[in-house]
């Protein structure tokens, strides 16, 4: 083995291969040509004299011995870039970039404002600010934190739990006047629902009344979107009846753009979680985003103490 062609580039070429499974996905985020990145690989296996990846049309895999160098190489690029972090005075100045995923609507009505207020108070610090409703994997798509709502089933990841999201029933005034206002929980099965379809079970709604007994009635409409900023529209528009999240709506609701109904009767909240990437976690520049956003998402309102 010649330690020689074992460099950090080749490493971190093959980190990102393995993490993502496709040569030209690495080769378009790190800049490089895909030719490039295939020479790295190849270099690096013909060093270590051992075959780390298996390459098909379309995918590629990690071998055995692949596995538990991909291991060793995390550890050592983690220490590399804390290292450079301690020499750049990083624990107090930092730099370089994290990478964080959001769900959309909270990103686009929430999330871009914390990060353009961090970034004033770090503007040495780059973030990549990625948005998407899809539970992605965080280590494949080099993500450093994620923002989500729901129960959570990723246990690798640590967890650092952000509050509970309050959600309500709103409609638009111009809708109320056409259909008229629900006045128990079983009105609610002659109006039009806003649905979404990429949340399991939006065709049942349950209320818990403040006796703590709790409502399940059947909840459908016309309109069905895929994306809460989908919705926040169709209710501005009059199209019906939907459960919100208050931070979606919460400004319609101060310009009387919309108006809860039901309001003797409670929707469960939702977990507002952020999942930071072991590995990640103390790195300087993503502890002081994390912290932040941590201490500005509590502020949103909607969101209560978990």
């Amino acid at each position: 083995m010649d330690r020689s062609d074992i460099t950090l580039e080749r490493m971190r070429s093959f980190v990102r291969v393995a993490e993502r499974g496709s040569l030209s996905a690495v080769a378009r985020e790190l800049g490089l040509g895909q030719s490039t990145v295939t020479r790295h690989l190849n270099e690096l296996e013909a060093a270590l004299g051992i075959p780390l990846l298996s390459r098909t049309t379309r995918r590629v895999t990690l071998t055995d011995e692949g596995s538990r160098y991909y291991q060793h190489c995390l550890a050592i690029l983690r220490l590399v870039e804390q290292a450079g972090d301690e020499a750049r005075g990083a624990r107090d100045g930092h730099s370089g970039t994290v990478r964080i995923s959001c769900t959309a609507a909270f990103g686009v009505l929430h999330m871009t404002r914390l990060i353009f207020a961090f970034q004033d108070r770090h503007p040495e610090i780059g973030v990549d600010l990625s948005l998407s409703d899809e539970r992605i994997d965080l280590i494949r798509e080099g993500v450093d934190i994620a923002i989500r709502l729901g129960p959570l089933a990723d246990s690798t990841m640590r967890l650092r739990p952000l509050g509970r999201s309050q959600r309500l029933l709103v409609a638009a005034p111009s809708y109320l006047a056409a259909r008229g206002r629900p006045v128990s929980p079983r009105d609610l099965t002659s109006h039009d629902g806003i649905r979404m379809t990429n949340i399991a079970g939006s065709d049942l709604l349950t209320l818990q009344d403040s006796g703590g007994e709790r409502h399940a009635v059947p909840f459908g409409g016309p309109l069905r979107v895929d994306h809460g900023l989908a919705a926040r529209e169709a209710l501005r528009a009059g199209r019906g009846i939907a459960p919100a999240h208050r931070w979606l709506i919460d400004d319609l609701l101060g310009s009387g753009e919309l108006e809860p109904i039901l309001t003797d009767y409670a929707l469960p909240s939702i977990a507002l979680s952020m999942l930071i990437v072991p590995e990640r976690a103390a790195v300087a520049r993503v502890r002081l985003l994390i912290d932040f956003l941590a201490a500005e998402i509590a502020a949103i309102p909607g969101i209560t103490s978990a």
